[in-house]
C-alpha cells in the first residue's frame, strides 16, 4: 500500500521541486511530515507559504535525540488557513553545527518561536533579528531542553554539555 504522503499535494510538490533535499516524507494517523536538509529549509517554508497558501507558522520546535547523529531535530508546524490543511517541515541539526536559517523574514512569529528554541535547546538561528535568551535569564549556564542537562540544575550537578 502506497503511502498517503505521496498523494499530498504539497508533498508531490516539494518531492518534484527539491527532489534533492526532502529525506523522507510520511502521514501517520493523517499527519503529513516532511524531512527535509536544513541548508534549503528556507527555500522549502518560503514554497510552501508562497506557492501551497501554508500561510500560518503554528510553531517552531525541537527535539533531541542525544546519542544520535544528527542529535537534533528542528520542527515547523505549518497550518494553510484557506485550504485548511496541516503540515510538519522537519529538518535534522548536528550537534557540531547546531545552527539552522531563520524563517524570520517569512514569518514574523518565527521571531519569539526561534528564540525559545535556542534558549531551552541551544540551536543558533542564523540572521534572526534578536537571537537572545526569552525565557531563562542571561547568566542561565546551558540549555534545559537538552537531554543530557542535570536534571537538579547547573548548580547541583556537572554539565557536561555546551554552555553557549
Amino acid at each position: 500500500m502506497a503511502d498517503m504522503a505521496e498523494n499530498n499535494r504539497a508533498v508531490v510538490k516539494l518531492q518534484e521541486r527539491f527532489a534533492d533535499s526532502v529525506l523522507e516524507s510520511k502521514e501517520f494517523r493523517g499527519e503529513t511530515t516532511v524531512v527535509v536538509k536544513k541548508e534549503k529549509i528556507l527555500e522549502v517554508l518560503k514554497c510552501l507559504k508562497q506557492d501551497l497558501g501554508y500561510n500560518f507558522l503554528t510553531d517552531v520546535t525541537a527535539v533531541d535525540y542525544l546519542g544520535q547523529e544528527p542529535r537534533f531535530m528542528v520542527v515547523y508546524h505549518l497550518y494553510s488557513i484557506p485550504n485548511k490543511e496541516r503540515i510538519r517541515i522537519k529538518a535534522p541539526v548536528t550537534e557540531s553545527d547546531c545552527t539552522i536559517d531563520s524563517a524570520c523574514a517569512l514569518w514574523k512569529t518565527a521571531d519569539w518561536l526561534e528564540r525559545e528554541v535556542y534558549d531551552l535547546m541551544g540551536i543558533r538561528f542564523n540572521n534572526h533579528p534578536n537571537m537572545v535568551r526569552i525565557l531563562m535569564t542571561d547568566d542561565w549556564v546551558g540549555h534545559p531542553l537538552r537531554k543530557d542537562y542535570p536534571l537538579q540544575g547547573p548548580d547541583r550537578e556537572p554539565y557536561k554539555g555546551r554552555l553557549s
